[in-house]
């Protein structure tokens, strides 16, 4: 399994920007497709955004297209995830996760971080 973690997120306003990072401690990393999922409380996990190994993006959640971009650098083994023009419907746990598999579904990800808190304010 490969071991996630993430950093950056925390407090900011509506229309702020954040970037959350994840660390891999593998080099099976560059391998695998990394999503990014966010649950927030008394909700369903949700689906962020997803790149494949290659760094060609795999999809985004509709509530975040044209808002955030994913990205990754296989030789530092991290994910990044560069949210812009935040609102306060975004503000929930995010996770980082990974799989071998082509997927936008979290039953697909083998491999989760520990999340990192985003809160946005109104």
């Amino acid at each position: 399994q490969v071991q996630l973690v993430e950093s950056g997120g925390g407090l900011v306003q509506t229309g702020g920007s954040l970037r959350l990072s994840c660390a891999a401690s593998e080099r099976a990393f560059s391998n695998q497709v990394m999503g990014w999922f966010r649950q927030a409380p008394g909700k369903e996990r949700q689906f962020v955004a997803a790149i494949s190994w290659s760094g060609g993006v795999i999809g985004y959640g509709d509530s975040v297209k044209g808002r955030f971009t994913i990205s990754r650098d296989n030789a530092k083994n991290t994910v990044t995830l560069q949210m812009n023009s935040l609102k306060p419907d975004d503000t929930a746990v995010y996770y980082c996760a990974a799989t071998f598999s082509r997927s936008i579904r979290g039953s697909d990800y083998g491999s989760w971080g520990q999340g990192t808190q985003v809160t946005v304010s109104s």
